[in-house]
């Protein structure tokens, strides 16, 4: 199986592009949308969201994975194998949380590249072919990362922390995903969103239409909603908004 995660959208032709090369190079594993609209040309934020979705990522799975504002330039394109799971895609950032929360890691730098390689579309030129590669079993094409290469303290997210107070995704309904797990906070916390007091609930159905409040999400992270109404437009939040946490 390959997942597909981008910030791509569902509009125009990337997509279909990228699922043409899977089907022709990988016709066995099917290549299922996993999310298009991760935030746009924001590998940090991404990189908790794309975190939260893999314990739900089934063993041997693929993921194709591009948020990569640098294509085109010298970072380096990498495919990772975090306990029994692949991603490639660019080494921006974008895996720093998987591989921060996996038990094991191993990194790679895909050095093969195809006899046409577009500069500003490697998700279809280069990482599908290597995805496809990783789904019909074979090695990871590329040479790879020395021992130690998790303790760099250069490398791209190093510096990030294991959860961010902030929204990095907003859906169709105006629910609000922070980067936090919720499993670190208790429900006798608040959380502080601009001059908004937010108090906790289990469901939506728990507070009165159009009423605040935050819950654990069905991925595991703090989510701002509100019931029956957007909370984004409620609290006017936007995604990279800081937000802080409160006891009562």
């Amino acid at each position: 199986m390959i997942l597909l995660f981008t910030d791509f959208g569902v509009e125009g032709p990337y997509v279909g592009q990228m699922k043409t090369v899977l089907a022709s190079q990988a016709p066995d594993a099917p290549a299922i949308d996993l999310m298009h609209d991760a935030p746009a040309h924001n590998p940090s934020d991404a990189a908790y969201l794309l975190a939260a979705l893999v314990p739900e990522m089934p063993s041997n799975a693929v993921c194709l994975a591009v948020v990569d504002p640098g294509v085109g330039s010298d970072r380096p394109p990498v495919a990772l194998r975090a306990d029994d799971r692949w991603f490639v895609g660019p080494d921006n950032g974008l895996f720093e949380l998987v591989q921060r929360r996996a038990h094991s890691a191993d990194q790679w730098s895909i050095t093969w590249r195809p006899e046409q390689l577009s500069r500003s579309f490697h998700g279809r030129d280069l990482f599908a072919p290597v995805a496809a590669r990783l789904a019909r079993g074979e090695d990871a094409p590329g040479t790879p990362y020395p021992a130690g290469w998790r303790t760099v303290p250069t490398r791209p997210g190093a510096g990030w922390p294991d959860d961010r107070a902030a929204i990095i995704y907003i859906d169709r309904f105006g629910n609000a995903m922070t980067g936090l797990r919720a499993s670190f906070l208790n429900e006798s916390q608040t959380l502080v969103v601009g001059e908004m007091r937010v108090r906790h609930a289990a469901v939506f159905s728990e507070v009165p239409p159009g009423r605040v409040f935050w819950y654990a999400n069905s991925i595991g992270l703090v989510e701002i909603a509100a019931n029956r109404a957007s909370a984004a437009g409620l609290c006017r939040l936007d995604i990279g908004d800081v937000i802080a946490v409160e006891a009562w």
